[in-house]
């Protein structure tokens, strides 16, 4: 079977062309054919056949190509050419198969031949093309892999020529016609001066040498190289020695530096090196991710492109004596055939030589670790004929035209594959999961990866479970991932040593906070300078690798992070160069900006529920223009902080800062979670908070933070576990005579026992909140706790009681300015009014509470009040206009995982397709709302459901069902003490 890429891409077996589909299994085969014996993960393949918008089925497209591809092979006789292997899939066939790689093999025989043996292999491999290569994948990344083939080809015939010129066996048919395609390639060029001389055409010669002038300055700007002058100068002097010694092979350097055996990855990056375009290219990446290796694969494959040879230096521009660019231009001159005693000892002339000599010749130049622009600049070409490949941890901005790759860590997939060839397949297949433990530490970076490796292969009884425990103690992380005279610390520690005393505290800060990311406002918090000075410090460290951007968050901020090895070498320069005071201050000072902007905010919208927190003093204030774009857009603003303020909140429980914890778990968050739901976030924060409080023996913050869980799980719908919390914080306040805290907690565990339907204990617990907050003065608080009595009035049926108590609730939080409870307090009058049957009042009240929270910018509490107002409506006989409400409000609840929320409105739309005649619909509504209050322990609602069912069943004719339905919920109700027993022995609905 043979895989032809040198041209349209064939597969042929017994003489007979397989069929393989159209271009998307084409580049997938050639992707395969290209890493022969490689495995090629799914995801690259992705990106092969579709670029940078693949389609949401892109993984189960390419498991049915190479289905189909199998499929074509085994019909040829050859089942197992595509094996699957983890993450993707590799194509295992002999390398001769492959046209690419005969091609490659007659070049090599061609290069160590003498010329004569040499033509004729060169001109076996170019048989071997049918067009040019991957024709028919011009639109996919693929590109740049057939750029590269294809300048291999030309390479290969200039190699041709030149042995054919060398011998006098030039034919001119064929350098014209190689000259009028590539009318600027002065190799070619060169060739057709000394043939046309040779037949005595010198007046064509030099027309020709003209002819390339003129293009090489319209066209380029430059003027044709040392080696094409001199050959025209050997003409003008009718000296054919001079002329056939000036056509003669230059010396071909070849200074490529050897690839790592197990490289990985990085496909993305080589393609984009091998595209055509600037001839400057900078691979830039922090310490450790393998700048070097990739510029050791990038020049493997470019070099067949650039046959007049490869220089390569290490500019040693990170240790303390970096290479001097005289010094490089001497060797490379040298290299180039270049005398010492021509050799300039100026640095500008030696500039100017090396320019001279390497323009018109086709050279890959490698120069490693450059510190920085001006040590680059020298070494520059100056030709377009000649590719420069740089690394450098710094971005080298000065180097005009230069095209910047830039590398970060492995993704998963090729990191598994990096520790897999270090280690062996089957010592990583042993234990998964404590390789992937490994990767985590390591951050997937390449160095940190390979001295893990490293670790392992010098100890083979070790499991990789034993060091993936050790590097999970990031105290002796940085210490652990060492060998030999490699570490990861001495690599971070270079990119540090450029740093001004004011750059490492920041980085050091920075490191000891350890957040996700962060902005330079936190920045400027954490070293107490004003946010422009922070950004230059930040932009400094990104410079130097040691900070990276990661974009633009929702609020319009720019975000940076620090790799996880990066942040425990900071941490540990801030441990030790920095008074430790100031380090817990800085924290303290970052965790107060972010509470005062909290507090900013929640000062526009005060809670409606009863309040325990004390306030700290007024430390901590944000910059006006911060608090001012906070405001604009606080969820956008909370949604771009909340994990880095759940992380920063831990780390400043663990260095003791409990009371400042505690505030922050107990700010109110309603104006920046507005209609959101952030449980994980809560959860986090409250459990550091509760844990920093025990620690600090406090007991009334402890207090606090147990009735703060206790709020986040009735807000979860996890009612027990609620009244669990509560019950336990009851017993602190109690026990320190906190009464604030005692009627918060009441009001709490009323609230709690309301839900799933303990309405007699809901109102004990409420009315004694009720007394204690009269006596407190505590209108807001007081407001709250009524609301709460009147709906739990409400669900009793004491109608006379219920109006009392929400119409001085109402008037509470009017007292107070508090508009969100006014919304509450609205929609449950609205409730109260469609219990009475009083359907226009009740549309009123819902109307009202709505445009409330609508103007709040409160969506999840709108959507209670929208469908409080739909099913009011529908009491009156609406129409089925109501149910796009219903399903809005179904649907807001359901994407903030509110399932108290949901089964409410699955109810509610069950109802409505009763009341509109479609009782199947209905059952299925009503059902799944049956499942969610009957699993959350809401047997109230549960009960509720029934009744509901109870009607479908008796709309149906099935007397029987509904019978025993109703009988259900009535038991509930009884047992609850509910008005719907009432209503349902009155015959009610």
């Amino acid at each position: 079977m043979e895989f032809k890429l040198l041209g349209p891409v064939e597969v042929w077996s017994g003489g007979q062309p397989v069929p393989l589909g159209g271009a998307k299994p084409k580049a997938l085969l050639a992707a395969l054919a290209l890493e022969l014996s490689h495995v090629v993960p799914v995801t690259r393949l992705i990106d092969i056949v579709w670029g940078e918008d693949p389609p949401d089925t892109g993984r189960a497209l390419i498991q049915t190509y190479v289905k189909n591809l199998r499929k074509s092979m085994a019909d040829a006789g050859m089942p197992e050419v595509i094996v699957t292997a983890p993450p993707g899939y590799l194509l295992r066939t002999p390398p001769e198969a492959v046209d690419v790689n005969v091609f490659g093999a007659l070049l090599d025989r061609a290069r160590q031949s003498p010329p004569t043996e040499a033509i004729e292999f060169y001109r076996q491999a170019e048989a071997l093309w049918r067009g040019s290569a991957l024709a028919g994948l011009e639109d996919t990344p693929l590109v740049g892999e057939a750029t590269r083939l294809n300048e291999r080809r030309l390479a290969a015939i200039e190699e041709r020529v030149a042995a054919e010129v060398a011998l006098g066996r030039a034919d001119l048919a064929e350098l014209t016609g190689l000259v009028g395609r590539h009318p600027t390639d002065e190799r070619f060029r060169g060739h057709l001066m000394v043939t046309l001389y040779r037949m005595g055409r010198q007046a064509d010669a030099l027309a020709s040498f003209r002819e390339c002038r003129d293009l090489l300055i319209d066209e380029l700007g430059v003027e044709p190289g040392a080696e094409l002058n001199a050959l025209h100068a050997a003409i003008l002097r009718g000296d054919l020695a001079a002329a056939a010694e000036s056509a003669a092979p230059a010396r071909v350097p070849s200074q490529l530096p050897p690839v790592p055996a197990d490289f990985t990855g990085r496909a993305h990056e080589l393609d984009e090196l091998a595209r055509p375009g600037a001839m400057v290219r900078v691979i830039t990446g922090q310490g450790g991710s393998g700048k070097s290796a990739l510029l050791a694969r990038a020049a493997r494959e470019l070099a067949p492109s650039y046959p007049d040879g490869q220089l390569h230096a290490d500019l040693r521009g990170m240790s303390d004596s970096p290479a001097e660019p005289g010094d490089i231009l001497a060797r490379f001159l040298r290299a180039l055939g270049v005398a010492d005693e021509q050799i300039p000892d100026d640095l500008g002339e030696r500039g100017q030589l090396y320019r001279s000599v390497a323009g018109p010749r086709r050279l890959l130049i490698l120069l490693d670790d450059a510190r920085n622009a001006a040590q680059v600049r020298p070494l520059l070409p100056g030709s377009p004929n000649c590719l420069l490949l740089v690394t450098s941890r710094d971005r080298l901005g000065g180097l005009e035209g230069a095209a910047v790759t830039e590398i970060g860590t492995l993704d998963d997939a090729e990191a598994m594959d990096l520790l897999t060839r270090i280690v062996g397949t089957e010592r990583v297949a042993a234990d998964t999961a404590a390789a992937g433990r490994i990767l985590a530490h390591c951050g997937n970076l390449p160095l940190a990866i390979r001295l893990a490796g490293a670790k392992l292969l010098s100890r083979q009884r070790w499991p990789l479970s034993l060091l993936a425990d050790r590097l999970g103690d990031e105290s002796r992380r940085l210490s652990e991932l060492s060998a030999g005279d490699l570490c990861v610390r001495a690599s971070i520690e270079l990119s540090h040593q450029g740093l001004d005393p004011r750059e490492s505290a920041m980085l050091g800060r920075l490191g000891f906070l350890g957040l996700p990311d962060f902005s330079t406002w936190v920045a400027s918090w954490l070293l107490d300078v004003p946010k422009a000075y922070a950004d230059g410090l930040v932009e400094a460290l990104v410079d130097a690798q040691l900070v990276e951007y990661v974009g633009v968050d929702a609020f319009g901020s720019l975000r940076y992070r620090m790799h996880d090895l990066v942040r425990l070498y900071a941490r540990e320069r801030a441990e030790r160069d920095q008074p430790r005071q100031e380090l817990v201050d800085a924290v303290a000072r970052t965790i107060g900006g972010w509470l005062s902007l909290i507090d900013n905010l929640g000062a526009a919208a005060p809670p409606e529920d009863v309040s325990w927190r004390y306030t700290l003093n007024d430390t901590y204030r944000p910059s006006e223009q911060m608090a001012a774009r906070a405001s604009a857009d606080p969820g956008d603003w909370f949604a771009a902080e909340q994990l880095s303020l759940t992380a920063g909140v831990e780390r400043a429980a663990a260095l003791g800062l409990h009371e400042l914890v505690c505030e922050v778990a107990s700010a109110r968050y309603a104006a920046v979670t507005s209609g959101t739901n952030r449980f994980e976030v809560s959860n986090r924060i409250n459990h550091a908070a509760l844990d920093a409080a025990r620690a600090a023996g406090d007991v009334r913050r402890e207090a606090v933070m147990l009735a703060e869980h206790g709020k986040l799980r009735y807000y979860q719908d996890r009612y027990v576990e609620a009244r669990h919390y509560y019950t336990e914080a009851l017993t602190k306040f109690r026990e320190v005579g906190d009464l604030q805290g005692e009627a918060a907690t009441l009001a709490g565990l009323g609230t709690a026992c309301r839900e799933p339907g303990h309405l007699v204990e809901a109102l004990h617990f409420l009315e004694q909140a009720c007394t204690l907050l009269r006596d407190l003065d505590d209108r807001a608080g007081l407001a709250y706790a009524l609301r709460m009595a009147g709906s739990v009035h409400l669900e009793l049926g004491d109608y006379e009681r219920a109006r009392a108590t929400l119409d001085e609730s109402l008037h509470a939080y009017r007292d107070t300015g508090n508009e969100r409870g006014e919304g509450f307090t609205l929609r449950t009058l609205g409730l109260y009014h469609r219990a009475r049957g009083e359907y226009a009042e009740a549309v009123d009240m819902c109307e009202r509470a709505a445009q409330v929270f609508r103007k709040l910018g409160d969506e999840h509490m709108e959507s209670y009040a929208v469908r409080s107002l739909a099913k009011a409506r529908l009491r009156m006989g609406a129409s089925t206009q109501v149910l796009e409400q219903l399903e809005w409000a179904l649907s807001t609840c359901q994407s903030l995982g509110d399932r108290f929320g949901q089964a409410a409105g699955l109810r509610a739309l069950g109802e409505a397709h009763l009341e509109f005649g479609h009782p199947d619909l209905a059952e299925s509504f009503l059902r799944a709302a049956f499942d969610i209050f009957d699993s959350d322990d809401t047997v109230l609602w549960a009960a509720r459901v029934q009744r509901d069912l109870a009607r479908v069943y008796a709309a149906r004719g099935d007397e029987a069902a509904a019978a025993e339905a109703r009988e259900q919920a009535l038991r509930v109700f009884a047992d609850h003490g509910a008005r719907e027993h009432a209503e349902l022995l009155a015959g009610g609905r």
